[in-house]
């Protein structure tokens, strides 16, 4: 064990991961460094699901949430800015109460650059029509409602795949050592130190019995696991008492209405970020990551939960804009299990989806009845995600979750007309899930000694951008050390 193999031990390939490890190569760092993905090399990620018309739970592990880049490269990739006024960063997680305003708008005109050099489109969606979002957001305030405009670049899902793919081979070539198809069986901890990580092939991922584990060494470990990893982080936690309090859970559906209805939304600004607290619960209800004549798309989680999700690309086009429709949802005692009760709901609607995704018409909601699958052939939007199964959602949402889905859609209704038209559709579920938060300290330290968290895994952020961020801010600060 004395024998330390790599100074640094980075879990998972997503964003923050890529990086951090990039921002080392770029200070010239010696550091001996291991990343460790249990998915596949981004060039051997694809979804098969265009050719089958069906999600068939990719074995060992589902493309579109493992692998490198993570789940950003089957995103539309959207990274989300600033506006130079802005005194506040209004999406992407915590990074800021880290870093203070400023220095994180540094960051991200910094982590932006990297991506421009290695292929990002130049052209940033959202600066133009300022006093056309204007009015937009004048309306919204009307009915309790806040649109942030975020200036957004959007990569695409194609080209996300071939700028990740220039990254890749960018680490490779500089002497970061990948190991794909590898699961993190667990940490090596001792007196509260990290001392390296045990690992297993990922086609044992599901082996609960398989005892041929092999344990690597480091001085170092950072955990970027990204939101699929969020149970496997809380496990990790609750094993080896790592200092974290309960998170929530965005529990919600991907919602699906015609182009013509948002033209003026996804041309001014094209993703518009509305947030309100309307209904009898006042939750915090959001819209997230929307995509202008984009597609719904499945994900696959431990387990084979399937969850909703969606992208667009920047070649190919639809008819229809999806979007997320989230309600945030934070426990107190005596339950404290946010993640639990989010897969619990994933699960309760995969089984009355025979394992898939459910899509129902809003109309169908509010007339207090499902949808059969003849009525979404007739239906004026015509789904663009095949392998959902017409049915009823609300068995398995949750009243209070589906009660403010339902308020927001009829108040975003009074801002966008047509948002509440009844042949709209939505698809459920669509989850966020987090860890319960790690409890870190200014330098991204959790409380065993040179374990480090970053990334949207562990809480610290939210999307693609702020991810990097992480990965990037942490960098500088290993390299000092």
């Amino acid at each position: 064990m004395e024998n330390t193999k790599y100074d640094l031990i980075i879990i998972g390939a997503g964003p923050s991961g890529i990086f951090m490890a990039y921002e080392l190569i770029k200070l010239n760092s010696k550091k001996k460094i291991l990343m460790i993905e249990q998915g596949k090399k981004v060039e051997d990620r694809f979804c098969p699901i265009e050719k089958t018309g069906k999600c068939i739970k990719c074995k060992p592990l589902c493309h579109i949430t493992n692998g490198f880049s993570g789940a950003g490269a089957f995103s539309d990739g959207k990274l989300s800015l600033y506006n130079e006024e802005d005194t506040e960063i209004h999406v992407g997680g915590n990074l800021h109460e880290y870093l203070g305003i400023e220095n994180t708008k540094k960051l991200i005109d910094y982590t932006d650059s990297i991506y421009l050099e290695f292929g990002a489109d130049p052209k940033i969606e959202g600066l133009e029509y300022k006093e056309e979002i204007k009015k937009i957001k004048d309306k919204a305030k009307e009915v309790d409602l806040t649109l942030y405009d975020v200036p957004v670049r959007h990569l695409g899902t194609e080209k996300a795949h071939e700028l990740y793919g220039r990254l890749e081979q960018f680490l490779i070539d500089n002497g970061v050592e990948i190991m794909f198809n590898t699961v993190v069986e667990d940490l090596i901890v001792q007196n509260n130190v990290i001392k390296g990580v045990r690992t297993k092939p990922a086609k044992y991922v599901e082996d609960a019995e398989y005892t041929d584990l092999v344990d690597i060494y480091a001085e170092t470990v950072v955990i970027g696991v990204g939101r699929k990893g969020a149970k496997w982080l809380s496990d990790m936690c609750a094993r080896h008492n790592i200092n974290s309090r309960a998170g929530i859970v965005d529990i919600g559906v991907r919602y699906e209405l015609p182009d013509k209805f948002m033209a003026d939304v996804n041309k001014y600004m094209y993703e518009a970020k509305f947030i309100g607290r309307v209904g009898p619960y006042k939750d915090k209800v959001r819209t997230f990551c929307q995509n202008p004549s984009g597609f719904v798309s499945t994900e696959v989680y431990d387990k084979n939960i399937t969850l909703a999700n969606g992208h667009s690309y920047k070649d190919r086009k639809s008819t229809n804009t999806n979007l997320a429709l989230l309600c945030s949802h934070r426990f107190n005692y005596p339950f404290n299990e946010p993640i639990k009760y989010g897969r619990n709901v994933a699960e309760n609607s995969n089984q009355l989806g025979n394992g898939n995704i459910l899509v129902q018409r809003l109309g169908d909601i509010f007339n207090g009845k499902r949808t059969w699958e003849k009525e979404l052939q007739t239906n004026s939007v015509v789904p663009t995600q095949k392998s959902a199964v017409a049915g009823d959602i609300t068995y398995a949402l949750g009243y209070r979750t589906m009660t403010n889905i339902l308020e927001f859609i009829k108040a975003l209704d009074k801002v966008i007309p047509g948002f509440a038209h009844p042949d709209n559709l939505l698809y459920s579920p669509e989850i966020k899930f987090y860890s319960n938060q790690v409890i870190i300290d200014n330098n991204f330290e959790t409380s065993i000694k040179n374990l480090y968290s970053i990334g949207d895994g562990g809480g610290l952020t939210r999307g693609l951008m702020m991810a990097s961020c992480s990965g990037v801010h942490l960098a500088r600060i290993y390299n000092e050390k």
